[in-house]
């Protein structure tokens, strides 16, 4: 392996983070990365808020499914799909575009992750720690209250980084999936009950695997977590598809 495939391959979600601060220039240079990534026509459909505020991180950690460890991030940052901006750009030279749609959202989520993934994979050759936050999908009111969102603007992701602590570096990565169990080749092919099963073979703790699914299926998929993003999904959809129609 070189070296970049070697930290793709090692890599992992940190949480605990030591006091030690992120300098500025440390800072600016996982910025500067995050705007390097590709984006669809180079209009970059992201804006990129900078969390500095100690109450706003504590409010986002509360909003987040309570993950106290959000508000002692040295670093967040809150990567937004942003379908307003090129409007104000298209109408400064007098033109009348149409309102943004689901597919300009979607695309839009696209370059905003892609951005964020950038910030990670720079921070991490820095030796800084990062973790996404998908919850920041959540609470759609109160998180555009927070941010200050306006129509056509939607969190995508929240990253938070620091300096890891010895336990958190030296922490297992969990194991993913075969390439067998991901890839498929030409089109999509459904895994039959074996195939299924297999996939799953000493991930499950020593449980068997009905009983490990159920208790997954409980955690993620049934969640209160995952209700509410959805609800909150659906609410920003209505948002951006009732003002199309009008």
């Amino acid at each position: 392996m070189n070296n970049i495939i070697e930290a793709l391959h090692a890599r992992k979600s940190m949480r605990v983070y030591t006091d030690e601060d992120i300098s500025r220039e440390d800072k600016e240079t996982i910025l500067n990365a995050a705007l390097q990534a590709p984006t669809a026509g180079c209009q970059l459909l992201y804006t990129i808020l900078d969390i500095t505020d100690q109450e706003k991180k504590e409010r986002l950690a509360d909003l987040c499914d309570h993950q106290a460890f959000i508000g002692k991030a040295k670093l967040v940052l809150v990567f937004c799909a942003d379908c307003r901006k090129w409007l104000s750009f298209y109408m400064e030279a007098g033109l009348e575009p149409r309102k943004p749609g689901a597919g300009d959202l979607l695309l839009a989520c696209e370059d905003a992750v892609i951005a964020a993934q950038n910030a990670v994979t720079a921070a991490d050759s820095l030796g800084i720690g990062s973790c996404y936050i998908g919850d920041v999908m959540e609470n759609a009111e109160d998180m555009k209250e927070l941010l200050g969102l306006p129509s056509y603007v939607y969190p995508a992701c929240m990253l938070v980084f620091g300096h890891p602590t010895d336990q958190q570096r030296e922490r297992k990565k969990p194991e993913r999936f075969r390439l067998s169990d991901i890839v498929c080749e030409n089109v999509y092919q459904d895994k039959n009950g074996q195939e299924i099963r297999s996939m799953f073979d000493g991930r499950t703790g020593g449980k068997s695997y009905d009983e490990w699914m159920e208790t997954f299926w409980k955690r993620k998929y049934e969640s209160d977590f995952a209700n509410e993003m959805n609800r909150s999904m659906e609410e920003y959809l209505k948002e951006f598809l009732s003002v199309f129609s009008k």
